[in-house]
């Protein structure tokens, strides 16, 4: 089986180095294509990649091939690409808001599996949510579901809606979890603390928490509730975000990201 993955950014060289380092390939199987001459060089250098600069020369001899670009490449990438597609091969796209039907249509194939990462994945603690199209059979999904738990785990999901949805909690999702930690730092610089202490105390407390929260069958609600008494320090901070509606402006973020993901499909 060949797997190659087009787009070397973050998401496709987080797929790519996963992939590289677990044993579902042998080598000289896991091929990689960019059209930045530099972001190719760079790639050459690595050992464990194929690496191409042409599509045409690697598109025809993959089993799976990942498409990891911008959503606003696909009119260039579909045209370049369509031509050197094989009838049973899968595609598996990490592109917010593609359709299935959008590829099918543009690629002329019809085993799609459309997949929502997270960043997280680059250290191997990614979620990827995942559906297909109905002619990829359940072999071929197990085959899918594998390469995508090399960045973490995965979960198949029942529709495209359900990706979308989950685009506004996982896929997005670590961007809010920086914005807090985020404004936890700038109090904590402005409380006086150095640069180092504020990030060892945020980054420390946000694992806790997490550690915690993995652990147990507690929900979060539980959780504040067992930190916080009432008329204390951990009770003032929440009765203000509570006066500040911060849950409910969490929830419109979310919703945002989801309706965008909508958006794009449309615009695709």
């Amino acid at each position: 089986m060949k797997v190659l993955v087009i787009g070397a950014g973050n998401m496709g060289l987080a797929y790519a180095e996963s992939i590289a380092k677990s044993e579902h390939l042998k080598k000289g199987d896991l091929l990689i294509s960019d059209n930045a001459p530099e972001k190719t060089q760079e790639l050459r250098k690595k050992s464990h990649f194929e690496v191409y600069d042409d599509i045409a020369d690697c598109a025809p001899l993959a089993d799976i091939i990942f498409i990891a670009v911008k959503p606003y490449h696909i009119d260039e990438l579909f045209t370049k690409l369509k031509k050197h597609m094989v009838e049973d091969q899968i595609v598996i796209s990490i592109m917010a808001g593609v359709t299935i039907k959008t590829i099918q249509d543009h690629l002329n194939i019809k085993k799609v599996v459309r997949a929502m990462p997270n960043l997280p994945a680059q250290v191997g603690k990614g979620l990827t949510s995942f559906t297909a199209s109905d002619e990829v059979s359940r072999l071929e999904l197990s085959t899918v579901e594998s390469l995508l738990d090399t960045t973490g785990r995965s979960v198949r999901l029942d529709s495209e809606n359900d990706i979308d949805a989950s685009t506004g909690i996982s896929g997005s999702g670590p961007a809010y979890v920086f914005y807090f930690m985020q404004s936890m730092l700038e109090a904590a610089l402005d409380m006086g603390f150095s640069d180092y202490d504020s990030k060892v105390l945020v980054s420390t407390t946000f694992e806790g928490a997490i550690e915690l929260f993995k652990r147990n069958k507690l929900t979060p609600e539980k959780w504040m509730d067992k930190v916080a008494s009432e008329g204390g320090t951990t009770r003032a901070a929440l009765d203000s975000m509570e006066d500040n509606n911060v849950k409910d402006l969490i929830k419109e973020a979310a919703y945002a990201a989801f309706n965008r993901a909508v958006e794009l499909g449309k615009e695709s």
